[in-house]
């Protein structure tokens, strides 16, 4: 950084010096890591956006001789000062510079979203523009911004308003918004900042990582970001679909001598990579091991083009036959072009232009393939043969998917496909262990690779020293919760530990009131109803089990209370003669969650949770209310 700075007062000091050590140095280590930083800031009352607090993150490490990405409370008035002397702009301006296909902001970005750097590829931009013009060319809300232009910058500034991002979500998950939430025509741009965190909590719901982009980013329509937020909301929807619970005919990718729980580790990619080589098999062809350098030449997406067409179980065999004679094409941008010609008479021309496949972009290949899978499988239904029931293949319960969603959003790497199954080397508990303040000697867990002899050893110690953990720092209830149940992905133990660290993130935000495991239930539930009562709103809850939550009614005249004007009453099903329909019921169920979501709360919880009154997940929508409330939450 450079060396003017402004000069701090002894008493500005020793505030400083209270907000790092008192309120944000967890271990009384005098450090503080880099993904604290703008907690630390706002202690100051500096309230920086996200963008910015990334930025001097990444300049601060850059530039960190020691390596430890930590900051000390000398390195913290050092960047302090240099903020107060209102010359940041100066120390992080970008330089611009262009490559082939390729637009940079002046570096990578360790913390921002899944698969973007501060630079971003044009390719990228050309695809998921095409993708939302094709997909929402009917919508009537998106007429004012549709058809976006891929050789220009509409897709960066189209999000601006809220509602495109809003409605791709739905696209990749349905009904995870609301449509009667969404601020729609003419809005002013409050209007649009609420659509902006309806979306962004929205994306934390199905499982994207959002704890690096904030409003500030979307409204100035930052490219690396906007892309990163498209692509992990599109990727969610094109392997929603790509499990044994969801198609069966992926039994047909078991090798001989294999066992069932093999396959079912496998992830989307995994998968995805297996079922074309099935296929490539069948066409006694090359098989590949990736999808960049190994597809560069078309010639397995022409085979497979032509297994899936010619597969018995399609209805378009008789009429649909794909053109092999291109592979005799020399130039491979031609053949790619001839490729993706054939690939149209599938309807299934997306994602990829010629020249991303002969480059070898494997984001967008996978994208090709995973929308070619959803849309022509070409599978039989697989023969089970006795050797395999149905009941080992289980379809995700609604309370697996919404933890696992909520592990993702956090960033927890590897990205979680199976609660159970991706948290037995310990290593995601111990992550989410960290995201709750509890501090990880990383220096004792054991990192992958793991050796193919006493691997599993080095696993279960970390799923050990993760319970020890929970147990002795977080004070977490594990009775009877080892760290070989973890080990071993048992539902019932993963679960117990799970709902805690979720229960813990939840209420963290209440931290005028102590140390997140130390608010009992009791009290949030006392503040519900002296918030209802104090606006003699009539109502009342005894338990977060009380019956009338499954009429949304208590969740939303709380947000009447909490956001007043935010509730539109037309919009709600009251109660008659003492009862609603269950098809009522439901409605009024997602009216609430997008609408809890739109005020800035971070619920992950779903509809049903509502409607069925599940006691955790509605403490979680209460807590993130209260949260709001009480004014401590900076969505």
């Amino acid at each position: 950084m450079e060396s003017y700075v402004t000069q701090i007062s002894r008493e500005d000091l020793e505030d400083l010096r209270e907000a790092l050590l008192a309120k944000i140095d967890i271990d009384n280590s005098g450090y503080v890591s880099d993904f604290e930083l703008q907690d630390l800031f706002r202690e100051v009352s500096l309230h920086l956006p996200g963008y910015q607090v990334r930025e001097i993150a990444e300049t601060f490490i850059a530039g960190d001789t020691n390596k430890d990405e930590k900051i000390s409370f000398e390195e913290f008035v050092s960047i302090y000062q240099q903020l107060k002397s209102k010359k940041l702009s100066e120390t992080f301006r970008k330089s611009i510079s262009r490559r082939e296909g390729v637009r940079s902001f002046g570096g990578t970005s360790k913390m921002s979203s899944e698969g973007t750097q501060h630079s971003y590829s044009d390719g990228e931009k050309v695809a998921f523009t095409n993708w939302i013009n094709k997909s929402l060319m009917k919508d009537p809300d998106c007429r004012h911004l549709l058809p976006l232009n891929p050789d220009n910058d509409s897709l960066f500034t189209s999000v601006r308003d809220g509602i495109l991002l809003c409605k791709i979500i739905n696209l990749s998950q349905p009904d995870t918004i609301d449509e009667r939430v969404i601020n729609k025509g003419n809005i002013t741009t409050f209007k649009m900042t609420e659509n902006l965190v309806l979306a962004l909590n929205s994306a934390s719901a199905i499982g994207c990582r959002v704890v690096s982009v904030d409003v500030h980013d979307l409204m100035a329509g930052k490219p690396h970001l906007v892309l990163g937020l498209v692509w992990q909301i599109i990727k969610a929807g094109l392997f929603a679909d790509i499990k044994l619970s969801r198609t069966e005919g992926l039994m047909n990718l078991l090798t001989d001598g294999e066992q069932l729980e093999h396959l079912m580790d496998l992830s989307p990619e995994e998968l995805l990579l297996r079922w074309v080589n099935y296929h490539l098999r069948n066409a006694g062809t090359q098989t590949i091991s990736n999808f960049s350098d190994d597809i560069k030449d078309s010639q397995a997406y022409f085979y497979l083009l032509d297994q899936i067409t010619s597969n018995e179980m399609q209805e378009f065999r008789s009429n649909v036959k794909i053109d092999m004679s291109g592979l005799s094409e020399r130039n491979l941008v031609r053949r790619a072009e001839l490729m993706l010609q054939q690939a149209a008479k599938l309807d299934c021309r997306q994602f990829v232009s010629p020249n991303d496949v002969t480059s070898g972009n494997s984001k967008l290949n996978f994208a090709f393939v995973a929308n070619l899978f959803n849309m022509h499988p070409g599978l039989l239904r697989a023969n089970m043969n006795g050797s395999f029931t149905e009941t080992q293949i289980k379809e995700e319960t609604r309370e697996e998917k919404t933890f696992r969603n909520w592990m993702n959003s956090l960033g927890v790497s590897p990205y979680v496909n199976h609660l159970y199954r991706d948290l037995r080397d310990g290593l995601g508990i111990l992550q989410l262990l960290e995201k709750v303040k509890v501090a990880v000697l990383w220096k004792k867990v054991n990192n992958p690779p793991f050796p193919f002899l006493g691997g599993n050893m080095k696993k279960l110690e970390n799923c050990n020293y993760a319970v020890q953990l929970s147990r002795d720092v977080a004070q977490f209830s594990l009775v009877g919760v080892g760290g070989e149940n973890i080990n071993e992905g048992s539902p019932v133990h993963t679960l117990a530990l799970v709902w805690q660290l979720m229960r813990r993130y939840t209420i963290m935000v209440l931290s005028d009131l102590g140390d997140g495991e130390k608010i009992k239930d009791q009290i949030i539930l006392d503040w519900v109803n002296s918030t209802l009562s104090q606006k003699r709103k009539g109502i009342r809850i005894s338990s977060f089990k009380d019956k009338q939550i499954s009429t949304s009614l208590p969740v939303i005249e709380l947000i009447d209370v909490i956001a007043p004007g935010t509730v539109k009453w037309e919009m709600v099903t009251k109660v008659e003669r003492g009862k609603l329909m269950d098809e009522d019921k439901l409605n009024n169920a997602k009216y609430t969650i997008s609408l809890a979501r739109k005020i800035g709360a971070r619920v992950y919880a779903l509809p049903d949770d509502l409607v069925e009154v599940n006691p955790k997940m509605v403490l979680t929508i209460f807590a993130s209310l209260m949260g709001y409330g009480l004014k401590k939450v900076n969505y």
